[in-house]
């Protein structure tokens, strides 16, 4: 695959998912950062597919992103259905966790923002205790009802007097990508990433689940049982939705074209025959 071809894409009705494993996104993200190019980062899952055929906004969002990642073990198995053999799932608590933990990411800034009142400044103090180098610029709660005019002013000038080359954000979908969508060409950063309820997990609010619970793709039921008030309708409705639409797209039955044309493969990266990117080199 050359630079003008897209890169390996598994499509999940009309929503273009990049067909990575864990090692190839950190691969991709640490080019990005290193050759300074700005994007947003999604994680998506089946409810970000659905929210994506419901609303024009969603679905530009997601087709305007760097990444669109497999945060769900429903998008892997449509993928290598596809033919992405090597494509597994990137989840938002774990992508996290690799680019804080490995040295070749202890130069990056971060900006936490998101989760409700004390979750980003503790999860800024747990995360500098389990890993002592990272550094930390800033970590803000959001306002629930959105940035009023003053609010956005001062969260830009934020951005722009700490220069973080990170924004975690942790508001949920869809509401993260249409942050994410709006802002990022405002901020003077370099990356955003959309990591959902990645916040809590990590302050130990929402317990996480066995590896082989993932696997199986009982993800959603784990979450279920931990918290059914809040989860029980939106399963309700988002499980049966995504089989039935996805059955008919599988069958042939009923097609959902991409509604918007993902960039082509990052500069300087092309595939390894491992399914992984790898940085390329320049002729001399």
């Amino acid at each position: 695959m050359n630079q003008t071809q897209l890169r390996p894409l598994a499509h999940d009705l009309g929503v273009d998912i990049d067909a990575l494993n864990m090692e190839s996104t950190l691969a991709h993200i640490a080019v990005m950062l290193h050759e300074r190019r700005k994007g947003y980062v999604c994680l998506t899952g089946v409810h970000g597919v659905l929210e994506a055929q419901r609303s024009r906004q969603v679905a530009e969002a997601y087709g305007a992103s760097e990444l669109n990642l497999p945060d769900g073990t429903p998008l892997t198995w449509v993928g290598r259905l596809q033919g992405h053999s090597t494509m597994e799932c990137v989840t938002g608590p774990d992508l996290m966790l690799e680019i804080f933990r490995r040295t070749e990411f202890a130069h990056v800034t971060h900006f936490l923002y998101g989760g409700a009142e004390g979750v980003a400044a503790e999860l800024r103090d747990r995360l500098t205790r389990d890993f002592p180098s990272v550094r930390i610029v800033g970590a803000v709660m959001p306002p629930f009802h959105g940035l009023s005019c003053t609010e956005q002013d001062e969260f830009v000038a934020t951005i722009a007097e700490l220069k973080p080359d990170i924004v975690w954000i942790g508001l949920g979908c869809p509401k993260q990508e249409l942050f994410m969508s709006r802002y990022l060409p405002l901020l003077d950063t370099r990356l955003m990433f959309g990591v959902g309820a990645a916040f809590d997990f990590h302050t130990g609010r929402i317990r996480a689940c066995a590896p082989w619970i993932k696997r199986a793709g009982l993800h959603w039921l784990h979450r279920l049982v931990q918290n059914p008030r809040r989860m029980w309708r939106r399963n309700l409705f988002i499980i049966p939705a995504f089989l039935w639409h996805i059955t008919l797209q599988l069958t042939g039955l009923h097609r959902y074209p991409p509604q918007l044309a993902r960039k082509s493969e990052p500069h300087g990266l092309k595939p390894a025959e491992s399914g992984q990117f790898e940085v390329a080199r320049k002729a001399p």
